[in-house]
């Protein structure tokens, strides 16, 4: 079993050293490939404008912030001026990002919302991305439960805060679920996309799920 396992690092390790968007990523100074899952999802959606309120689920290690700190900056400058508010909660630590305002916690306890609702000051949120995903135990049934209850959360957010014609981008996963995911987002927004973005590792399960406009704003 060891010299499989070794094996399967190795491919993984190939895969990763030759993979063009963790090459881009270095050259671009992203955390992340996952940036640019962001950017191809925002490319065919046009999301993300300069003076919006975004919330940031599931932020570390922080690309997806960088992103948005970037469309945010004159010139897409990864410092600097910033026109607009992002706001990033995970429950690891986060490496600071200028600009951006970070808070660690667990997004499914009361307590660490509450501290999120704080940070928002009572402003409505043009857009939540979450990229959460939970520590998977390989357990099929178990683990669709865990993603669902997180993507479940994210909804429930967002059509407490979103203004009416926000978004929300949450990653979901191929399989056990993922139809009942659909649903849920077709039931509480107007326009529902799921999109694999080509930074998505086709091997994958991975997809994002997109809703616009929700259909009970700030209830």
């Amino acid at each position: 079993m060891k010299s499989k396992s070794k094996r399967v690092d190795r491919a993984w390790l190939h895969d990763h050293l030759n993979d063009p968007y963790v090459k881009l990523a270095q050259k671009e100074g992203y955390r992340a490939r996952a940036a640019y899952k962001l950017r191809q999802i925002d490319e065919m959606l046009k999301l993300v404008r300069p003076g919006q309120v975004v919330v940031d689920l599931g932020a570390t290690p922080g690309a997806w912030s960088q992103y948005l700190r970037r469309r945010f900056a004159p010139e897409g400058a990864a410092a600097g001026d910033l026109h607009g508010t992002i706001i990033a909660l995970d429950v690891l630590p986060f490496e600071p990002i200028e600009g951006v305002q970070f808070i660690q916690g667990d997004f499914r306890e009361e307590a660490v919302l509450a501290q999120l609702e704080a940070a928002l000051g009572g402003r409505p949120v043009d857009l939540v991305v979450s990229d959460m995903a939970p520590n998977l135990s390989g357990v099929a049934a178990s683990d669709s439960a865990r993603v669902g209850h997180l993507v479940e959360l994210a909804v429930e957010f967002s059509l407490r805060h979103l203004v009416p014609d926000g978004a929300l981008v949450c990653k979901a996963f191929h399989g056990s679920g993922y139809s009942q995911l659909v649903k849920l987002f077709k039931d509480s927004f107007r326009v529902v996309k799921p999109i694999k973005p080509k930074a998505s590792r086709d091997r994958s399960a991975e997809t994002f799920l997109v809703g616009i406009g929700p259909k009970q704003e700030n209830a």
